[in-house]
């Protein structure tokens, strides 16, 4: 009896986020049969890029953003065979294959091999900068051809037609439905029959143990992106066939969306729930297509996205709530925050040291108040924006940083506040300052209902679950096209406390420039609060934090609560700065860009994540078109290869450089600035000091 009780509840762990999802789709979005089939199609071109994706989890245990884009390169390369050359399908078809696993193995060796024993969320990070290097590369591949490319569609290798449920199928179709579920079939028996199968699912469980009994946890780590490679080639080049390919351009974001939901729903490692999810959200993706939003009566496939977000959120709030061995194994954390060491009060009092710090700070005063009226107009402009990002970066550090929450949905609120902030100040007549108030208590509100699923949820779950809030929000929610009271119309600079005028780039800089200041210095004073301390022990120990009398609940939320104003805030600069409100500033994608600018400048302080927009978002609006790469995919892997505790940790290893010549030169014996210096090497053990007794390591005269 407790045999079959245990089976029948792995049946349902496997089977029961599966089921949610068709349950939603027969119930709310029915199709006909002929609709249901193309879902299914459209479903296991997904569940190729979802199990790529799981694989490298198990294997390296980190989200690989760079997954749609791995398969992009060499299916761009054998389409762009197929068309230009005329060259048959079959050709085509192992050229990318090939092209494909060597490409996997050439990024794992290359690049990701280089992050071993880097923090997961370093890793991640990395996988960020791959992907815009992998989409740099798909963008220049038409250039080798010296024709246009004029279609975007595979013709099949040969020809069949077949009519279903009023829907005309090819031999594309066929292909898919073969392919796809052989080549997943393919690689369970190689994981589970194989020598190096077994050794992959042995190294993924336990790496370092797997590692001191000899096995070459690297070398399978290659063959895994190897396989993740040829996966994703499969899925994009048979969807050239059936839905066709962009060649040139970047593809959508909701394909990634769509595999990271199917990964999510089998818990990142199931790979038959991961499967069959993604063709459960294949159909119902055909199904909101097909139906359009019920209750709303709108149709339009924006809406997509934003309707498979909240399913899969909603089947993994239904599961139960456990936790797999992976994910709290140490290494799979999503903490990477090193602690900024304060000046130590014994050198903090010296005359120079107090001159260091209030110069600096002056110049730095004076050097941004006397900046706009030496720059161009646009430049100004795109400087003012900067300080903007700055917000939303140190937004980030708070609830990532500070209470080690994972949050991809910052520019969503964002445009919460942007709206807020407009509907305020043009239709009700709010001065700025109290308009930017109230986006930021709106965006209080939004943060904190996004938030709640990180009562359940954590790390890479809560990642998925606030970047779907963030596609809902720009696609649906927050659009114009669907919602009478988002902004159409010019947003109106009303003069500030009534007597301001604002309608100058120099003065919008300094309004900028004054909410950039006055919000980091608040969160500063939090940062050295009762709640800037209880946040970061919720990080290091939830429940030894607990058993202390503090409420985890309400400590996440208060991270977000107020990450969300401070975004939000953001938001109301943001569009009063632009005078407009439009969907495309507020697309999901930038919050991954601003989640990567807060990492490579360091979530352990504000100063890092101030680093890291100036770096990102600088680095975009003020170099050249062709230096902008540098400061994007390149510059990204290069500050994490040389600097992994980022931008911030360099200054301060500076600073802490400088202070420890100060102490020396003072003769200030500072313990806590020795004590992480390198022990010199000491004298044998048989070495007494003149005295007779022995030496000891690392004394100092």
């Amino acid at each position: 009896m407790t045999a079959s009780v245990d089976r029948g509840r792995r049946l349902l762990g496997t089977l029961g986020p599966v089921l949610i999802v068709f349950g939603v789709q027969l119930t709310l979005f029915p199709v006909p049969a002929g609709v249901f089939l193309h879902g299914v199609v459209i479903g296991l071109l997904t569940s190729m890029v979802a199990v790529g994706m799981a694989l490298i989890y198990r294997a390296n245990r980190v989200l690989n953003f760079a997954q749609g884009d791995l398969g992009y390169v060499p299916a761009s390369l054998a389409v762009m065979i197929v068309i230009t050359s005329g060259l048959p399908w079959l050709l085509a078809f192992g050229a990318g294959l090939a092209a494909a696993a060597a490409l996997g193995a050439a990024c794992e060796l290359l690049i990701i091999r280089r992050f071993f024993k880097a923090p997961r969320l370093v890793l991640t990070v990395a996988t960020l900068g791959l992907s815009q290097l992998l989409a740099f590369g798909g963008l220049l591949l038409p250039r080798l051809f010296d024709e246009k490319v004029r279609s975007q569609r595979v013709d099949p290798p040969f020809s069949f037609v077949f009519d279903f449920g009023g829907q005309r199928f090819n031999a594309n179709h066929v292909l898919v439905l073969v392919i796809a579920p052989l080549a997943m079939l393919l690689v369970g028996l190689f994981l589970q029959r194989t020598a190096v199968g077994v050794a992959i699912r042995a190294a993924a469980d336990r790496s370092e143990r797997a590692s001191l009994l000899g096995v070459p946890v690297k070398g399978l780590h290659t063959i895994v992106w190897s396989i993740a490679g040829v996966l994703a080639f499969l899925g994009l080049f048979l969807r050239s066939g059936v839905i066709g390919l962009p060649i040139g351009s970047a593809l959508s974001f909701g394909i990634l969306l769509r595999a990271l939901a199917a990964l999510m729903l089998g818990r990142m490692t199931n790979l038959t729930t991961i499967a069959l999810s993604g063709v459960a959200i294949g159909v119902l993706q055909m199904g909101v297509d097909w139906n359009g939003l019920p209750f709303f009566d709108q149709r339009s496939p924006l809406l997509i996205e934003p309707v498979v977000a909240l399913v899969a959120v909603g089947a993994l709030l239904m599961r139960r709530k456990d936790v797999s061995r992976l994910e709290t194994d140490p290494a799979s954390s999503w903490s990477a925050n090193d602690e900024v060491r304060p000046i130590p009060p014994e050198l903090a009092r010296l005359p120079e040291v107090k001159a260091v710090r209030w110069g600096g700070l002056f110049l730095l005063t004076i050097g941004l108040l006397i900046l706009p009226h030496y720059l161009a107009t646009d430049i100004s402009l795109k400087v003012s924006l900067v300080f903007i990002y700055v917000l939303v970066a140190a937004s980030i550090v708070v609830v990532t940083g500070w209470a080690g929450q994972v949050s991809l949905a910052q520019v969503a609120f964002m445009a919460v506040g942007a709206v807020a902030g407009a509907k305020a100040s043009n239709e009700w007549g709010f001065d700025l300052s109290l308009a930017l108030l109230f986006a930021g208590f709106v965006g209080v509100v939004a943060a904190v209902i996004v938030g709640l699923p990180a009562l359940r949820m954590k790390g890479l779950f809560l990642a998925v679950t606030t970047l779907g809030f963030g596609l809902a929000t720009s696609n649906w929610l927050l659009s114009p096209r669907f919602f009478d009271f988002v902004p159409r119309s010019r947003i109106q600079r009303n003069p500030l406390f009534g007597v301001i005028d604002l309608n100058s780039p120099t003065r919008i800089y300094y309004v900028c420039l004054g909410v950039a200041v006055l919000v980091l210095i608040g969160l500063r004073g939090i940062r050295h609060s009762r709640t800037g301390r209880v946040l970061l022990a919720l990080r290091e120990n939830e429940r030894a934090t607990q058993a202390f009398g503090v409420s985890a609940v309400r400590a996440k939320l208060t991270a977000f609560a107020i990450s969300g104003f401070v975004a939000a805030v953001a938001g109301g600069v943001y569009v009063h700065h632009q005078q407009a409100y439009d969907t495309s500033s507020y697309d999901p994608g930038l919050s991954i860009v601003m989640f990567t600018a807060a990492v490579i400048g360091g979530l352990g302080s504000l100063t890092g994540g101030v680093l890291g927009a100036v770096y990102l978002e600088g680095g975009y609006f003020l170099l050249p078109g062709a230096w902008r790469f540098f400061s994007s995919s390149v510059g990204v892997l290069f500050v994490l290869l040389v600097i992994p505790g980022g931008l911030g940790s360099l200054v301060y290893r500076v600073r802490d450089l400088w202070l420890r010549w100060v102490a020396d030169r003072n003769q200030i014996l500072v313990p806590s600035m020795v004590a992480d210096r390198r022990v010199e090497a000491s004298p044998p053990p048989d070495a007494d000091e003149p005295d007779g007794e022995p030496a000891l390591a690392g004394s100092e005269t």
